[in-house]
């Protein structure tokens, strides 16, 4: 938002052409006489007064040479006058528009950027081409780091966002390397000025995730409630769904949360998130005290589990 000038800066009103105040006069009304208090002194002025000064001899232009820090000779201000010389005074920065410096991973010289999706690099077109490819490598390390060092990968995330913070594509990829690496206030706002420049909702979900993270389960629920929900495509509807099973336990009501998992996909077998669907909600029905049930949807599970990437198999025989 542009800022209102001060009063400061506004120009000032033109006089009015006329003078302050009359001219003063005596008590009396009378014009002073004009006359001496004194005579003058019958003594004749000295010869070495009286002679004009050499050039050398007078006083620098600008005003007396011998008032407190005056200087004859102006190449000397510096040293004499003020150790700053005659530079004018710093002007007071606003703290608020400078840009802190922030510490920058290094990038691996194999890494050109070009590696990232055309998709993404025609997102960065519109940065100067120095700074996109700069941006382009960060998020290369972003997804190079992301499962064998989150932390460094939020490192990445974070350098990139620094060069392209008006970006949603960056924003969002830095609050997606902040939720990976735990730092969900971080990654809360990332996604949300994501959201602001673009208006995607498909990274509600995480958001809402986040907001678990931080201890705020209801929070989490009033954006799985929100209308922005009806917009998410089914795999993000799912996602969300599972996050507010979460919640929903974080209160500690648990069979709630076995209700809200409840759905007629559930008997999805064909789909990426039915795996994950069916595991969430084995484990609700496990935290809710519901045993028998919740070793038979686990056996479920592992049913689309054929290389065990959970412990569903484990889980249903237990």
């Amino acid at each position: 938002m542009e800022e209102r000038p001060r009063n400061s800066d506004r120009p000032a009103r033109p006089s009015s052409g006329r003078p302050s105040s009359r001219p003063s006069s005596s008590s009396s009304g009378r014009p002073s006489s004009g006359r001496p208090s004194s005579r003058p002194s019958s003594e004749r002025p000295s010869s070495s007064s009286s002679r004009p000064q050499s050039r050398e001899e007078r006083p620098a232009r600008g005003g007396r040479s011998d008032r407190a820090g005056a200087t004859r000779q102006v190449s000397q201000g510096r040293e004499v006058s003020d150790p700053r010389g005659f530079r004018p005074a710093p002007q007071e920065r606003d703290q608020s528009r400078i840009r802190p410096r922030i510490f920058e991973p290094d990038i691996p010289e194999d890494v050109t950027g070009e590696e990232l999706e055309k998709s993404v690099r025609a997102e960065l077109l519109s940065l100067s081409a120095e700074n996109a490819k700069v941006v382009a490598r960060h998020m290369v390390c972003v997804n190079l780091y992301m499962d064998v060092d989150p932390e460094l990968s939020h490192k990445h995330a974070v350098a990139a966002a620094h060069h392209a913070g008006r970006l949603a594509v960056v924003r969002e990829t830095a609050g997606y390397a902040a939720y990976r690496a735990g730092h969900y206030e971080i990654a809360l706002k990332e996604l949300r000025a994501s959201n602001r420049i673009s208006g995607d909702v498909s990274m509600w979900p995480v958001m809402a995730d986040c907001e678990r993270g931080l201890g705020n389960p209801l929070k989490a629920l009033n954006l799985a409630g929100s209308d922005e929900v009806k917009r998410l495509a089914k795999p993000e509807e799912i996602e969300m769904r599972i996050v507010a099973s979460g919640a929903r336990r974080d209160l500690g009501e648990f069979d709630a949360a076995v209700v809200t998992l409840q759905c007629r996909e559930l008997k999805n077998e064909n789909e990426e998130w039915a795996l994950r669907l069916r595991y969430a909600y084995a484990d609700a029905l496990d935290a809710a005290g519901r045993k028998d049930e919740a070793r038979e949807w686990f056996g479920k599970c592992a049913d689309l589990d054929p290389d065990e990437l959970t412990d569903a198999l484990e889980r249903s025989q237990s």
